[in-house]
């Protein structure tokens, strides 16, 4: 039964790893085109879209960094993590992004030009990202005055909230409620009010004060402070 699941597991990756590679070559053909006088085929750069803890830990090798935003989506803590910031029997809360016509959402642009780092990148954020079910191809900016995006066709992971094809999404709640659920949740890859401060702390970095998140930070911050005044 073991080696069964183990089996399946490693087709499931291999074919998410081979889908992601066909997926973006097909993008960057459809975008790009080719030509036929050509004696070989130009080999693009890949460029990965981070709104959350990839602005401060890439994981991956890349050749440059840019700060910028993506247009009409903001980002939120509607996320259940059952395998990094919580457990299946208490999921912590990460960041993913929804459409909001005319907002925006600010990060970081990761640009990887060589085949073998290419590879190793989704293999790498296939395993990382895997409550994630959905990938965009998105235009990327860094100048709020811009009209035409420095990059387009930016891969970016996105946890839908479609229960079916992600069971982890959690959806909407007061800043109370998500504040409080931060503040206790803790998985493999540390504490979640870890995961929040460290977000908090990369946005302010770049110069970006996103609400939603500061209120958060600031409710957990309230709570922490009230429970170590109880404890004492």
């Amino acid at each position: 039964m073991l080696s069964s699941f183990i089996c399946s597991l490693f087709f499931l990756t291999q074919f998410r790893l081979s889908f992601s590679l066909s997926q973006y070559c097909l993008t960057k053909f459809l975008c790009c085109g080719s030509s036929r006088n050509s004696s070989h085929i130009i080999k693009m750069a890949m460029w990965v879209f981070g709104y959350g803890s990839l602005i401060w830990k890439a994981g991956f090798n890349y050749d440059d960094r840019l700060v910028g935003f993506i247009k009409d989506y903001r980002r939120v803590f509607y996320q259940g993590s059952t395998d990094h910031r919580g457990t299946p029997e208490y999921p912590g809360r990460t960041v993913t992004l929804e459409p909001a016509p005319g907002e925006v959402c600010w990060g970081a642009a990761y640009k990887i030009s060589k085949e073998e780092d290419k590879e190793t990148a989704i293999t790498y954020l296939e395993v990382r990202e895997k409550q994630y079910d959905k990938k965009a191809y998105v235009d990327f900016f860094t100048d709020p005055l811009a009209t035409t995006p420095a990059i387009s066709g930016v891969m970016v992971y996105i946890a839908s909230p479609d229960k079916k094809l992600n069971p982890n999404y959690l959806g909407p709640a007061s800043i109370e409620d998500i504040a409080k659920q931060i503040v206790r949740a803790e998985g493999p890859s540390g504490p979640n009010r870890e995961y929040l401060f460290q977000l908090e702390k990369a946005l302010l970095q770049i110069g970006c004060k996103d609400k939603h998140l500061m209120d958060l930070a600031n409710e957990a911050r309230r709570i922490l402070s009230e429970s170590e005044h109880t404890a004492s």
